[in-house]
């Protein structure tokens, strides 16, 4: 069972931390969820998309129950939805659901969709959503109430930066489940074009120009500030980050490690001594020693 613990990026640790410290700020995320907020978006979802089953559309819903069984977590609901632009989402807290775009099952082959799951299973694995239902009501413009007062702007702001960091977050999970070559082409995919147009893309062209980037991000403090100017109120980072990230965690040894632990999921077998699961290519078990 891959747990958020294991995965989740150090910023988006410290920009949840940050939001907790903002005085007032848990106690108005819980009032803005009992006013029914998420009943209505998950209403609202219902209302505009088709539930999938293994009746219903089965050939794209087939693709999600094992990728949750690798993360050890249920399934949740999952939705089609017809919109040209390529989009995944989740949401929930009580009732957590998945919702794809017809635009984006145009954009992605077969792999890259099991990315897209794997990322949106990864935000439900750290509960993003508890945060993430604050940015959509007052990017919904809902707080018309006048709950969060002076403090809205603000803390969408906070929100905001702290989304970003999520994505890289959820970035990991999804190259646990695929591979972060398989990330950075789904990246490609957003900053380029469906496949059938981008399928013969140059992918190690592709990581020198995130590289490049990178470069300029972290320059002088005059490019730091041009980058956040453009940068501040997105939702995402941009692509070429987020493929720099996960290709620099794919070679990390946390990676390997788990990994590791889902290729010994998968495989079926089993330490006779801890009943731990195991790889047959290890001689000894890596949790108590037991030879195998």
């Amino acid at each position: 069972m891959i747990k958020a613990g294991d995965f989740i990026h150090p910023e988006d640790v410290a920009a949840i931390r940050q939001l907790q410290n903002i005085p007032g700020f848990v106690a108005l995320s819980k009032k803005v969820l009992e006013l029914g907020y998420e009943k209505y978006r998950y209403s609202l979802n219902m209302a505009s998309s088709i539930r999938l089953s293994p009746t219903q559309l089965p050939k794209l819903y087939n693709r999600l129950p094992p990728i949750c069984e690798k993360l050890g977590m249920p399934v949740p609901e999952f939705y089609l939805q017809m919109n040209p632009k390529p989009n995944a989402a989740s949401s929930g807290i009580k009732k957590k659901y998945i919702r794809m775009t017809s635009g984006l099952l145009e954009y992605m082959n077969d792999e890259e969709i099991d990315a897209l799951l794997a990322h949106e299973c990864g935000h439900l694995i750290c509960d993003h959503n508890v945060y993430r239902s604050l940015i959509d009501y007052l990017s919904d413009g809902k707080d018309e109430s006048g709950i969060l007062g002076s403090l809205a702007k603000p803390i969408q702001y906070a929100l905001l930066s702290w989304y970003r960091m999520s994505e890289l977050s959820c970035d990991r999970c999804a190259s646990l489940v695929t591979s972060p070559e398989v990330v950075a082409k789904v990246m490609a995919r957003f900053a380029g074009g469906p496949y059938r147009l981008t399928k013969d893309l140059n992918m190690e062209e592709w990581l020198e120009q995130a590289e490049k980037y990178e470069e300029i991000r972290s320059g002088s403090n005059w490019d730091k500030t041009l980058t956040n100017l453009y940068t501040w109120k997105r939702t995402h980072p941009y692509d070429l980050v987020r493929v720099r990230e996960v290709m620099k965690w794919g070679k990390s040894v946390q990676y390997k490690n788990l990994k590791e632990i889902i290729m010994a999921q998968e495989s079926g077998k089993y330490c006779s001594k801890c009943g731990r699961s195991v790889i047959a290519s290890w001689g000894y078990c890596k949790y108590c020693g037991e030879k195998l």
